[in-house]
């Protein structure tokens, strides 16, 4: 009996262990499935663009050439413009001046401003789309910059220039922390009050 109790219960373990070698094949299989089909999400995601490391790739406006400059003037003065300002006898400026006044009291308390202001780039239409786009935020910037204003500095036009660029600063940063690109090459008064 023992010997045919021995044979009963060796064809009953050798369906259990069928039933976890294919259970362990199955997982194999499903986490294997999971692992590549992640992978290649991932790399599909990837090479899209939507899950692209470092800095992010920023729709930068290009320099607007003149009608009457050569190509070889604009070449020569693209390679310059990425290390200063642009060349204003190769490249055409834009203008955009702010609809609205600028009325701040100045440092002190005792004194306020009110300038009206307008902008140029030598860029295409994107920056001027972008400065309208974000005009609240501009003008809070420049909003901000006066109100440090010493009202003595101002009188004077050292003063004046000094605002000057202090403001297109603000404007310039404003515009790359919202779009990754400022491109304001000028600042201008277009009506300046003290009192």
């Amino acid at each position: 009996m023992s010997s045919r109790a021995s044979k009963d219960a060796a064809p009953a373990e050798e369906p259990a262990k069928k039933k976890k070698k294919g259970l362990r094949r199955l997982f194999i299989l499903l986490t294997l499935g999971v692992v590549l089909g992640g992978g290649g999400l991932g790399a599909a995601l990837y090479a899209s663009g939507w899950l692209a490391t470092g800095e992010a790739k920023v729709d930068q406006p290009y320099l607007v050439p003149r009608d009457d400059a050569s190509s070889e003037a604009i070449a020569a003065a693209e390679e310059k413009a990425r290390a200063g300002k642009p060349d204003p006898h190769v490249f055409q400026a834009s203008y955009h001046e702010m609809e609205k006044p600028f009325t701040s009291n100045l440092k002190g308390g005792q004194a306020f401003v009110q300038i009206g202001v307008g902008m140029s780039t030598y860029y295409d239409k994107r920056v001027l789309e972008r400065l309208k786009k974000h005009e609240m935020a501009v003008r809070s910037a420049i909003l901000m910059r006066l109100a440090e204003q010493d009202p003595l500095e101002l009188a004077s036009p050292e003063g004046k220039e000094k605002l000057r660029q202090s403001l297109k600063k603000a404007v310039n940063d404003t515009l790359t922390i919202k779009e990754g690109f400022g491109g304001i090459e000028e600042v201008f008064f277009t009506s300046f009050v003290t009192q």
